[in-house]
């Protein structure tokens, strides 16, 4: 484990998992299967009734189909395990008015805007926030890494996180044509 050591002992109480696979389409579009669950180490009590330990308190997917320009062309969801069956599980056609934004311009704070409070699913838009580098990643795997962008410009990646700003060491290393110095420096 890369962590260290915890240095008092503990006991597991709640485990989230969330996954996101991403796929090319045969029709030439890309699938984006996020996943998320929740389930306690002890029976859990619910108003809906007891949760047996290690059984669901969640279980939600949501698949959102984008094309190359990371355009939301279709949107589906579903809620397998939730803690208030009939209530939970009633949100998911409204994730459809995600179809047409873009992935990598402005998702996240649409989808806060469109879904917050009890306008949506905490959880399912929670998983949401996943999707626009899980789709990066996918489309990365076909794309080649020369240095260039797609359109021999700048690199898509380049000034999107810390080790990627253009004035840093990686730069210089990696990507040498798109090295600048630091102003501050």
């Amino acid at each position: 484990m890369p962590l260290s050591e915890p240095v008092v002992g503990r006991r597991r109480a709640h485990t989230r998992s969330i996954e996101v696979q991403g796929f090319l389409r045969d029709d030439g579009l890309f699938d984006l299967d996020a996943r998320l669950t929740d389930a306690k180490d002890a029976d859990y009590p619910l108003a809906s009734g007891i949760r047996k330990a290690g059984d669901p308190v969640h279980d939600l997917f949501i698949r959102v189909t984008i094309d190359s320009a990371f355009e939301v062309v279709d949107v589906e969801a579903h809620s397998e395990w939730v803690p208030y069956p009939g209530g939970c599980d009633t949100i998911g056609p409204a994730y459809r008015a995600l179809i047409g934004l873009n992935l990598v311009r402005g998702f996240r704070k649409a989808v806060s805007e469109m879904f917050s409070d009890v306008r949506g699913c905490t959880h399912l838009t929670e998983l949401l926030a996943s999707l626009p580098t899980a789709a990066i990643q996918t489309m990365a795997t076909f794309r080649r890494d020369t240095g260039e962008g797609d359109d021999g410009g700048k690199p898509f990646q380049l000034d999107r996180c810390h080790a990627l700003e253009t004035t840093s060491q990686t730069v210089m290393r990696y990507y040498p044509r798109w090295y600048r110095k630091s102003d501050s420096a």
